[in-house]
């Protein structure tokens, strides 16, 4: 059989196959090239002895092939059958997001998730990245659902609703849109100084923090000589005086007592030397 030009193949190869079997005279090659399937494919439909059992599709009535065609083709073995109108690709309509039906109950929990943490984003463009509707949305924001007490914020993410990179491109996006970014970047400063500049800088700082922590240390140690120097002289009962010199000005406790016991001499000294004289 001379091989025919590339021509597309029925929507449903398999089963325009098995209805050809069943209903015409053509062969299994003329039938295999047709479908694109191999030979032994559509043997196995017509001895039953295939793993799947297919119901049959008539390419007649889909307009994939005339009588006329099936006719030529019956009365030559070797005519391959042209295609009389390829099948129509099918495209999915614009809607929302397909979600397999076992994460499906995990979308109040992602939007949720988006209306906490990114408010910004547009119920337009939640519906686009989940795969619901406006009203679902507005329900969980204003906790009305049905199942509100049960829903807990999630990473859309995390539950596989989404990819990260779809997430982040709705999100900037949104940032964008309301002036999120702009801000941000208004409020960053670009540092423009060396690294010998900085270096300088941490250098001087530190410096400047370990003079005004030994300033402190000696303040500390003079506040507790003082305070000690207080408590000698009230347990000696000498007036103290709040001064900060206190400590430089106050005698030491045996210089109290030395000078108290010179002053208590001196009169005996006084009287004696009258008599002397």
């Amino acid at each position: 059989m001379a091989k025919a030009t590339t021509q597309p193949t029925p929507l449903m190869p398999h089963a325009t196959a098995t209805w050809l079997v069943d209903h015409t005279g053509l062969s299994f090659e003329q039938i295999a090239e047709f479908c694109g399937l191999h030979i032994l494919e559509v043997q196995a439909m017509a001895d039953d002895l295939a793993g799947s059992k297919y119901t049959g599709r008539d390419p007649v009535h889909a307009g994939e092939l005339t009588l006329q065609e099936i006719k030529t083709g019956e009365e030559d073995a070797e005519y391959s059958l042209k295609m009389h109108k390829a099948p129509v690709e099918v495209t999915r309509t614009k809607g929302p997001r397909y979600t397999p039906v076992s994460k499906r109950q995990d979308k109040p929990d992602g939007i949720a998730w988006i209306l906490r943490s990114h408010p910004e984003v547009s119920d337009a463009q939640i519906s686009k990245l989940i795969g619901t509707t406006r009203n679902t949305i507005g329900a969980i924001r204003e906790r009305t659902h049905w199942n509100i007490q049960n829903i807990q914020p999630k990473d859309p993410v995390t539950l596989g609703l989404c990819s990260q990179r779809e997430l982040d491109a709705v999100v900037a996006k949104a940032a964008k849109r309301a002036g999120i970014t702009d801000d941000a970047e208004a409020t960053v400063e670009v540092d423009a100084r060396s690294d010998k500049d900085k270096l300088i800088e941490e250098l001087r700082a530190e410096r400047d923090a370990n003079v005004k922590a030994a300033a402190e240390a000696a303040q500390e140690a003079e506040a507790e000589a003082w305070l000690a120097a207080k408590r000698e002289a009230e347990e000696n009962g000498v007036a103290v005086e709040p001064n900060e010199a206190f400590a430089a000005s106050t005698p030491a406790p045996s210089e109290i007592e030395d000078g108290a016991g010179d002053a208590a001499d001196a009169p005996s000294e006084q009287d004696q030397e009258p008599g002397n004289s």
